[in-house]
């Protein structure tokens, strides 16, 4: 009897699972392969489009997309999802010591991609044999069971970082400029605007956001803003420590603001990835981890297209960015 209550009791979860997990299919965008957009971005295999969400990922991703939805989601799993260059990195540093007692030596021996994996770039398979304790997400949170809306998901925690749009525009230009698989020979207007078209990886950037910021209120979801870490890293680590249930003495929580200031971590070989550098899978100008400066980079014309785009994009929603601070590292 017992046997065949928890066969019922299984079936169920896969039942609830298949209504809560979106089956995305995903198509090659053949405008990613010709010019002019090759002539301003750079990839291999061009890109793709999910239908539902309309989320571009690589023509891999979509290959290998059954596997994210057969993926064990474990109680003890943290996730870290975010929109590329919305202080990923950052994020899944301050999440990982917290798990790990602050133990900043253990840190700095195992890279950050094998300590916190990015789920969908990594075999899932390989994981599966070896868990790590956390996962970094770039697709969207409803984009993989397990994740913000499914019943595993109940004991699942997710900490979903934002940052500004300008920022991230910025800050992704130089990041595709850094990688030889995402090349990028067009300026940033350029780039720009293929981002407000929703025509670079990860993209669009507004729905990704949007669907987490619906899910806020979910208890095992907790929302952040890299704004408010460069303002009060003491606060968001105080905040993000209590929703791991993670707390901490005075004495750690200073040895841990000590290893997250930007000096710091820019200059971390398990986390700056100037390995790629050296492995030539990363051009030798520029650097991983960098400021945004938008207002550095932004001509008065571009700056009043992304303007007209933010408020198009955020007119029915009260999510809001602060879009300048006083002080940039």
């Amino acid at each position: 009897m017992a046997e065949e209550v928890q066969k019922i009791s299984e079936a169920i979860v896969d039942q609830e699972k298949e209504k809560s997990v979106p089956k995305f299919v995903f198509h090659s965008i053949p405008e990613s392969k010709t010019a002019p957009f090759t002539d301003n971005i750079i990839l291999s295999e061009g890109l793709a489009r999910s239908e539902p969400g309309g989320f571009v990922l690589t023509p891999e991703f979509g290959r290998n997309y059954d596997e994210f939805l057969d993926f064990q989601i474990r109680k003890d799993d943290a996730w870290v999802v975010t929109f590329p260059k919305c202080g990923t990195t950052w994020t899944q540093e301050m999440v990982w010591m917290l798990i790990n007692d602050c133990d900043a030596e253990l840190a700095k021996q195992t890279p950050l991609t094998v300590r916190a994996p990015f789920l969908e770039v990594s075999r899932v398979e390989s994981m599966e044999s070896s868990p790590p304790e956390m996962f970094e997400f770039m697709p969207p949170v409803s984009s993989i069971a397990g994740v913000g809306n499914s019943p595993e998901s109940s004991y699942t925690l997710v900490v979903y970082v934002a940052r500004n749009p300008k920022d991230v525009i910025v800050s992704f230009y130089h990041h595709h400029k850094l990688m030889k698989m995402q090349g990028c020979d067009g300026n940033l207007e350029n780039f720009a605007d293929y981002f407000m078209k929703d025509q670079v990886i990860f993209c669009p950037y507004f729905p990704h956001i949007l669907d987490a910021w619906t899910k806020r209120s979910h208890p095992n979801m907790l929302f952040i803003f890299y704004e408010d870490m460069k303002k009060d890293l003491r606060g968001e680590v105080e905040k993000v420590a209590k929703f791991l249930g993670k707390p901490l003495t005075e004495e750690k929580m200073f040895k841990l603001l000590e290893h997250l200031k930007f000096d710091n971590i820019s200059k971390n070989e398990s986390v700056n990835f100037e390995i790629g550098k050296k492995i030539g899978f990363m051009n030798q100008d520029g650097a991983f981890i960098r400021k945004g400066d938008w207002k550095n980079h932004f001509s008065p014309e571009l700056n009043r297209r992304i303007d007209a785009w933010v408020e198009a994009n955020l007119a029915e929603t009260d999510l809001r960015f602060e879009m300048e601070l006083e002080k940039q590292d």
